[in-house]
Protein backbone atom coordinates (compact mmCIF):
# COMPACT_ATOMS: atom_id res chain seq x y z
CA UNK A 1 0.00 0.00 0.00
CA UNK A 2 2.55 2.38 0.70
CA UNK A 3 4.03 1.84 -2.96
CA UNK A 4 0.93 3.24 -4.35
CA UNK A 5 0.48 5.85 -2.01
CA UNK A 6 0.41 9.13 -3.87
CA UNK A 7 2.45 12.25 -2.55
CA UNK A 8 -0.05 15.81 -1.58
CA UNK A 9 2.34 17.87 -2.77
CA UNK A 10 -0.17 20.68 -2.16
CA UNK A 11 0.31 20.08 1.51
CA UNK A 12 4.44 19.63 1.47
CA UNK A 13 4.32 23.13 -0.52
CA UNK A 14 2.12 24.66 2.41
CA UNK A 15 4.06 23.53 5.01
CA UNK A 16 7.37 24.85 3.24
CA UNK A 17 5.99 28.06 2.63
CA UNK A 18 4.51 28.40 6.73
CA UNK A 19 8.54 27.55 7.39
CA UNK A 20 9.40 30.89 4.53
CA UNK A 21 10.96 28.21 2.45
CA UNK A 22 10.69 28.76 -1.45
CA UNK A 23 9.66 25.35 -3.43
CA UNK A 24 8.92 24.04 -7.10
CA UNK A 25 6.75 21.05 -8.01
CA UNK A 26 8.30 18.89 -10.68
CA UNK A 27 7.45 15.79 -12.10
CA UNK A 28 9.64 12.72 -13.35
CA UNK A 29 9.57 11.55 -16.83
CA UNK A 30 7.31 8.45 -15.47
CA UNK A 31 3.98 9.40 -16.09
CA UNK A 32 2.13 7.63 -13.59
CA UNK A 33 3.08 5.13 -10.85
CA UNK A 34 3.29 2.22 -12.92
CA UNK A 35 5.80 3.87 -15.81
CA UNK A 36 7.29 4.41 -12.67
CA UNK A 37 7.77 0.69 -11.14
CA UNK A 38 7.97 -0.42 -14.49
CA UNK A 39 10.77 1.67 -15.51
CA UNK A 40 13.02 2.81 -13.18
CA UNK A 41 15.01 4.76 -15.71
CA UNK A 42 11.94 7.42 -16.45
CA UNK A 43 11.99 8.22 -12.69
CA UNK A 44 15.57 9.33 -13.30
CA UNK A 45 15.00 12.10 -15.24
CA UNK A 46 12.58 15.08 -15.41
CA UNK A 47 10.12 15.42 -17.97
CA UNK A 48 10.31 17.74 -20.61
CA UNK A 49 7.80 20.61 -18.96
CA UNK A 50 9.38 19.99 -15.88
CA UNK A 51 12.88 20.39 -17.50
CA UNK A 52 11.61 23.95 -18.83
CA UNK A 53 10.58 24.59 -16.24
CA UNK A 54 13.34 24.28 -14.22
CA UNK A 55 15.17 28.02 -14.76
CA UNK A 56 19.26 27.79 -14.32
CA UNK A 57 19.91 29.65 -11.28
CA UNK A 58 22.87 31.59 -9.79
CA UNK A 59 25.28 29.30 -8.30
CA UNK A 60 24.05 27.77 -4.75
CA UNK A 61 25.80 25.82 -2.32
CA UNK A 62 23.14 22.96 -1.87
CA UNK A 63 19.63 22.58 -3.84
CA UNK A 64 17.04 20.21 -1.82
CA UNK A 65 15.05 17.72 -3.28
CA UNK A 66 12.12 15.77 -1.80
CA UNK A 67 10.93 13.17 -3.87
CA UNK A 68 8.57 10.35 -3.32
CA UNK A 69 10.27 7.37 -3.99
CA UNK A 70 8.75 4.15 -3.10
CA UNK A 71 7.09 5.48 0.16
CA UNK A 72 4.87 9.25 -0.07
CA UNK A 73 4.24 8.04 2.81
CA UNK A 74 7.99 8.73 4.63
CA UNK A 75 8.11 11.21 2.80
CA UNK A 76 4.51 12.79 3.72
CA UNK A 77 5.64 12.03 7.54
CA UNK A 78 9.29 12.85 7.98
CA UNK A 79 10.31 15.72 5.17
CA UNK A 80 9.71 18.49 6.54
CA UNK A 81 10.36 17.38 10.53
CA UNK A 82 14.00 16.33 9.26
CA UNK A 83 14.27 19.83 7.66
CA UNK A 84 13.03 21.41 10.79
CA UNK A 85 15.66 20.17 12.64
CA UNK A 86 18.25 20.56 9.91
CA UNK A 87 17.49 23.88 8.41
CA UNK A 88 18.81 26.02 11.88
CA UNK A 89 22.25 24.59 11.33
CA UNK A 90 22.44 24.90 7.63
CA UNK A 91 21.89 28.57 8.21
CA UNK A 92 24.13 28.70 11.22
CA UNK A 93 27.14 27.44 8.87
CA UNK A 94 26.18 29.68 6.13
CA UNK A 95 24.76 27.13 3.44
CA UNK A 96 23.20 29.25 0.24
CA UNK A 97 19.98 27.06 -0.72
CA UNK A 98 17.43 26.47 -3.93
CA UNK A 99 14.29 26.59 -3.03
CA UNK A 100 13.24 23.25 -2.33
CA UNK A 101 12.33 21.16 -5.61
CA UNK A 102 9.50 18.75 -4.71
CA UNK A 103 9.49 15.28 -7.46
CA UNK A 104 6.57 13.20 -8.20
CA UNK A 105 7.76 9.68 -9.17
CA UNK A 106 10.92 10.48 -8.40
CA UNK A 107 14.12 7.82 -7.75
CA UNK A 108 17.66 9.24 -6.69
CA UNK A 109 19.27 10.14 -9.49
CA UNK A 110 16.89 12.74 -10.67
CA UNK A 111 18.34 15.13 -8.06
CA UNK A 112 21.89 14.82 -10.19
CA UNK A 113 19.69 16.33 -12.75
CA UNK A 114 17.68 19.40 -11.09
CA UNK A 115 21.62 20.25 -8.83
CA UNK A 116 23.17 20.43 -12.42
CA UNK A 117 20.23 22.53 -13.13
CA UNK A 118 20.42 24.98 -10.18
CA UNK A 119 23.87 25.28 -10.30
CA UNK A 120 24.47 23.71 -7.02
CA UNK A 121 27.68 21.75 -5.33
CA UNK A 122 25.49 19.60 -3.85
CA UNK A 123 22.62 17.76 -4.14
CA UNK A 124 20.79 16.29 -1.09
CA UNK A 125 17.23 14.41 -2.04
CA UNK A 126 15.02 13.04 0.77
CA UNK A 127 13.29 9.90 -0.43
CA UNK A 128 10.95 7.54 0.61
CA UNK A 129 12.63 4.24 0.91
CA UNK A 130 11.49 0.98 -0.28
CA UNK A 131 9.14 -0.20 2.65
CA UNK A 132 9.76 -2.97 4.95
CA UNK A 133 7.28 -5.14 6.74
CA UNK A 134 7.96 -3.10 9.34
CA UNK A 135 8.57 0.17 8.21
CA UNK A 136 6.37 1.56 5.31
CA UNK A 137 7.72 5.00 6.42
CA UNK A 138 11.57 4.92 6.26
CA UNK A 139 12.96 8.10 4.82
CA UNK A 140 16.54 8.01 3.32
CA UNK A 141 18.46 11.10 2.26
CA UNK A 142 21.35 10.96 -0.46
CA UNK A 143 24.03 13.91 -0.84
CA UNK A 144 25.82 14.37 -3.80
CA UNK A 145 29.19 16.16 -4.74
CA UNK A 146 29.00 18.48 -7.91
CA UNK A 147 25.52 16.88 -9.58
CA UNK A 148 25.40 16.01 -13.03
CA UNK A 149 23.98 13.35 -15.12
CA UNK A 150 25.38 10.28 -14.99
CA UNK A 151 26.77 10.20 -11.70
CA UNK A 152 26.97 6.39 -9.60
CA UNK A 153 25.64 5.28 -6.43
CA UNK A 154 29.17 5.06 -5.64
CA UNK A 155 29.23 8.39 -5.86
CA UNK A 156 26.35 9.52 -2.86
CA UNK A 157 26.50 9.23 0.60
CA UNK A 158 23.01 7.91 2.04
CA UNK A 159 21.64 7.67 5.55
CA UNK A 160 18.79 5.73 5.92
CA UNK A 161 16.20 4.92 8.31
CA UNK A 162 15.14 8.07 9.46
CA UNK A 163 11.96 7.81 11.31
CA UNK A 164 10.77 8.38 15.24
CA UNK A 165 11.23 4.33 15.44
CA UNK A 166 14.58 4.72 13.40
CA UNK A 167 17.31 6.99 13.31
CA UNK A 168 15.83 10.76 14.70
CA UNK A 169 15.68 14.03 13.24
CA UNK A 170 17.84 15.26 15.18
CA UNK A 171 20.64 12.44 14.64
CA UNK A 172 20.18 12.19 11.03
CA UNK A 173 20.23 16.47 10.72
CA UNK A 174 23.49 15.79 12.75
CA UNK A 175 25.02 13.44 10.40
CA UNK A 176 23.90 14.83 7.35
CA UNK A 177 25.53 17.99 8.66
CA UNK A 178 28.71 16.31 9.55
CA UNK A 179 29.10 14.86 5.88
CA UNK A 180 27.76 18.52 4.11
CA UNK A 181 30.61 20.02 5.83
CA UNK A 182 33.31 17.64 5.19
CA UNK A 183 32.19 17.23 1.32
CA UNK A 184 32.51 21.23 0.78
CA UNK A 185 35.76 20.98 2.42
CA UNK A 186 36.73 18.14 0.72
CA UNK A 187 35.07 18.29 -2.33
CA UNK A 188 33.86 15.07 -2.84
CA UNK A 189 31.02 12.41 -1.27
CA UNK A 190 30.75 8.23 -1.46
CA UNK A 191 33.04 5.41 -0.72
CA UNK A 192 36.04 7.99 -0.41
CA UNK A 193 33.76 10.13 2.66
CA UNK A 194 33.25 8.40 5.81
CA UNK A 195 30.59 9.50 8.47
CA UNK A 196 32.98 9.64 11.30
CA UNK A 197 30.91 12.40 13.01
CA UNK A 198 29.34 9.92 15.78
CA UNK A 199 25.98 11.02 17.37
CA UNK A 200 24.64 13.57 19.39
CA UNK A 201 24.66 13.21 23.67
CA UNK A 202 21.09 12.38 24.55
Amino acid sequence: DAVHEALDVSALMEGLNARKLQSVALHSAASDRVSYLKRPDLGRKLDDESRAHLKSASPCDLAVVIADGLSARAVQRHALPLLDALTPALSHDKWRLSPVVIVEQGRVAIGDEIGAQLNAALVAVLIGERPGLTSPDSLGVYLTWAPKVGRTDAERNCISNIRPEGLSYRDAAAKIMFLLNEARRRKLTGVMLKDEGGTLPP
